[in-house]
C-alpha cells in the first residue's frame, strides 16, 4: 500500500510540474491587451512630402504618416502605386492640398475606403491665380503651392491639429503642445526669410515652372515663368521670354528636379546665364526653404 502511495505521489508531483510549466508559458505569450491597442498609431496619408513634415511635427509618435508623391516625382502626373492603394484602405485620415493628381484620384481613394476622412487643407486660404495658366473655359487656374508660404502653413497646421485632436481626443493636449511649437518654428522661419529677401536687389525671378508664387508674393517679389499653360513655350513666346530676361538683367533661371530643363537651358544660353535647380517638394521643409532663399539671394 505504501509503495502504491509513493508512486501516486510521484505522478502527482510530475503533473503539478507540467501544469506549472504550462501556466508560465501561457503567461509569457504577448497579448494585444488594451494598452497595446491604445498605443496603435493613427494611419495618416498626405499628398506631398512637405505635408508629411507638418503632420509628423504635430502627431509625432501617435501617428504613422505616408506621402503618396515621393522624392523627384511630379504631383501633376502621379498615379498611386497598388501598394499605396492597399495601405490607404486601412488609413483613418487623408490631408489633401490641391495638387493636380488629387482631382483624378481622391474620389477613387474615398470609394476604396469609405471610412477615410479626407481633409482639404486649402480651406480658408485665398488662392492666387497661377501665372501663364487659363482653364479650358477661359477662367483663371488657381495656384496649389500653398505650402511654400510659412504663414499659410500656419493655417494648414491648425487644420491638421483640429483633425488629429477630434480623431484622438485623449491626446488633444499633446497635439496642441506640438502645434504651438510648430507655429513658433514657422514664425521664426518667416522672419529669417524676410531678412534674406530684404537684401535682394532684383525683385523679379525667372522660373521654369511657376511654383514659387506664394513665397515670392509674401516678400514683394515676382516670378516670371517660362512654362505657359502647363506646356513648353512656342517660338514666339520663347523669344518674348528671352527679351524680358535681357531687359530685366536676369541671368539665372530656377528650375525644379521634377521637370525637364531642356527649354530652361536654351533660354539660359540665349541670355548668357545659367539654370539653378530648386526643389519645392523637399520633405525637410525648414532646411529647404532656408536653402531656397539663400540660393536666390546668392544668384541675384
Amino acid at each position: 500500500m505504501s509503495i502504491k502511495l509513493r508512486g501516486y505521489k510521484r505522478y502527482l508531483l510530475f503533473f503539478l510540474v507540467l501544469m506549472g510549466m504550462f501556466i508560465w508559458a501561457v503567461g509569457s505569450i504577448p497579448t494585444a491587451g488594451p494598452k497595446q491597442a491604445e498605443a496603435e498609431a493613427i494611419k495618416v496619408f498626405v499628398s506631398i512630402l512637405p505635408q508629411k513634415c507638418f503632420v509628423r511635427k504635430i502627431g509625432q509618435d501617435k501617428i504613422e504618416v505616408q506621402a503618396l508623391v515621393g522624392p523627384g516625382q511630379n504631383p501633376a502626373l502621379y498615379e498611386p502605386l497598388p501598394r499605396q492603394m492597399a495601405d490607404l484602405s486601412h488609413a483613418s485620415l487623408y490631408f489633401s492640398i490641391g495638387v493636380p493628381f488629387e482631382t483624378a484620384w481622391l474620389d477613387r481613394i474615398q470609394a476604396l475606403n469609405p471610412h477615410l476622412k479626407i481633409v482639404n487643407t486649402q480651406q480658408g486660404i485665398e488662392l492666387r491665380a497661377i501665372e501663364g495658366r487659363r482653364s479650358d473655359v477661359g477662367g483663371e487656374v488657381k495656384d496649389p503651392h500653398i505650402w511654400l508660404d510659412p504663414l499659410l502653413v500656419k493655417q494648414q497646421a491648425w487644420m491638421i491639429y483640429r483633425e488629429l485632436a477630434a480623431f484622438d481626443p485623449k491626446n488633444k493636449d499633446f497635439y496642441e503642445e506640438n502645434l504651438m511649437l510648430l507655429l513658433s518654428e514657422l514664425e521664426a522661419l518667416y522672419r529669417e526669410l524676410e531678412d534674406i529677401f530684404t537684401d535682394l536687389k532684383t525683385r523679379q525671378i525667372m522660373v521654369f515652372h511657376p511654383a514659387w508664387g506664394y513665397l515670392l508674393d509674401r516678400f514683394g517679389l515676382k516670378q516670371i515663368p517660362i512654362e505657359l499653360e502647363g506646356k513648353e513655350p512656342g517660338p514666339r513666346d520663347l523669344a518674348n521670354i528671352i527679351e524680358t530676361a535681357k531687359r530685366e538683367g536676369i541671368k539665372v533661371i530656377f528650375a525644379e528636379a521634377q521637370f525637364d530643363t531642356v527649354t530652361a537651358d536654351s533660354v539660359a544660353r540665349a541670355i548668357g546665364g545659367k539654370v539653378v535647380k530648386l526643389d519645392p517638394l523637399a520633405e525637410d521643409y525648414f532646411a529647404n526653404l532656408r536653402h531656397v532663399a539663400k540660393v536666390i539671394l546668392k544668384e541675384h
